[in-house]
């Protein structure tokens, strides 16, 4: 009898769950009150259920923040199932109340869990919101909560009636524009608006002092190498996301050929070590708001898929996400200013290349796209 891979362990926990939660609950529709659209004003308290395990996914929770702060405009919000730094993220948003922390592991430490949830059932919300299409954690989370409105995805991974089920829509697809097509779903809107971006608020005081940082980490290098500015680079991410010290090795050697102009500063995981030989200038905090005020001052962030690289978005700087493994239209950084590269075919050298040839400065003149494969051929790629 052959042994059970992690992912297929994980698979089968999530049918079990999904199996057991209908049982106690029913599907969605099943029993569901839907009253018309989600009335768009006379919502004063507001609870966001979604238990997160990582950075990203807390900082992919600000742009349906957003959203509600400008639907509802003085409307608290509390958030039960936050990660440890979902204060930090989350704090300096003043409609923003509490943050109910659950345990990462429940039943080792099931009181702290009963107390979390008996706080959180002392409150009558206008509002409760299961954001993520997939998770039975943030349903079931929904599902305890005391609330006038319930508004959560309907599809055979979630269970149990709510007021405002919606279909899990085929576009948007992104992790962050989702739950933001949710809300707008249960108020039956039909204009087309821009979706909010990620944004931790990094103030200007906080900015400057990101700039002032980055300019005591680059002092020793020569002035022309720095002269338009700092290329951060981020090389840790999980498991079979991560590249490895040569990848980066052979990136960085095309990368800093065609920027000579610029400083490049590694940003050092929380382990406390480079992951890029000490090659560069390097930055170390284990504060998101330290480490994202030196984000804000940097050109540009390049960064595999990681936390890191959502914070980098939600900072404000141009930042571009290398992609090996996860679906980039899911995870990718977007916005303005950002962009995803699928990284799956590519050779370093290759991806480089597509780095610069979208940040405008593999060329002066000329098709961007002819440049792109002429430098291709020089290096052999």
């Amino acid at each position: 009898m052959g042994i059970s891979s992690p992912v297929e362990t994980l698979s089968l926990r999530h049918r079990i769950s999904r199996h057991a939660m209908q049982f106690l609950f029913g599907t969605p529709e099943s029993g569901a009150t839907i009253a018309g659209p989600l009335p768009a004003s006379g919502i004063y308290r507001v609870l966001i259920c979604r238990r997160t395990l990582t950075l990203g996914n807390t900082l992919l929770l600000t742009p349906l923040i957003r959203e509600i702060e400008a639907t509802y405009p003085g409307a608290e919000i509390d958030i039960v199932g936050g990660h440890a730094v979902a204060a930090e993220v989350f704090g300096v948003r003043r409609s923003v109340q509490t943050i109910y922390r659950l345990p990462a592991h429940p039943f080792p430490h099931l009181g702290q869990l009963l107390r979390v949830l008996r706080q959180m059932r002392r409150v009558n919300y206008d509002l409760v919101i299961d954001p993520c299409p997939r998770s039975q954690t943030g349903r079931l989370l929904l599902l305890l909560a005391r609330g006038r409105f319930k508004v959560g995805f309907c599809s055979a991974a979630k269970s149990g009636p709510i007021t405002h089920p919606v279909p899990v829509p085929s576009n948007p697809r992104h992790a962050g524009q989702l739950p933001v097509a949710l809300l707008r779903s249960a108020l039956e809107r039909r204009e087309r608006l821009p979706y909010p971006t990620l944004d931790i608020f990094v103030s200007d005081a906080e900015r400057q002092r990101g700039l002032e940082t980055l300019k005591h980490i680059t002092s020793c290098l020569p002035d022309a190498t720095k002269k338009h500015g700092v290329i951060g680079v981020f090389a840790n991410a999980t498991g079979p996301k991560v590249f490895d010290a040569d990848w980066w090795d052979a990136f960085l050697t095309v990368l800093q050929a065609h920027k000579k102009g610029f400083a490049l500063v590694e940003i050092v995981p929380l382990t406390g070590r480079s992951l890029l030989r000490s090659r560069y200038p390097a930055y170390f905090s284990n504060s998101i708001g330290k480490l994202s005020s030196v984000l804000s001052g940097m050109s540009l962030f390049i960064s595999a898929d990681c936390g890191v690289m959502h914070l980098a978005c939600a900072s404000g700087v141009p930042t571009v996400g290398i992609f090996s493994v996860s679906d980039p239209l899911e995870w990718g950084p977007y916005g303005l200013h950002d962009r995803a590269i699928d990284a799956r075919s590519l050779s370093p050298e290759r991806t480089a290349l597509e780095v610069l040839a979208w940040c405008g400065t593999v060329v002066a003149r000329g098709d961007a796209r002819q440049q792109l494969q002429r430098d291709a051929e020089s290096i052999g790629v």
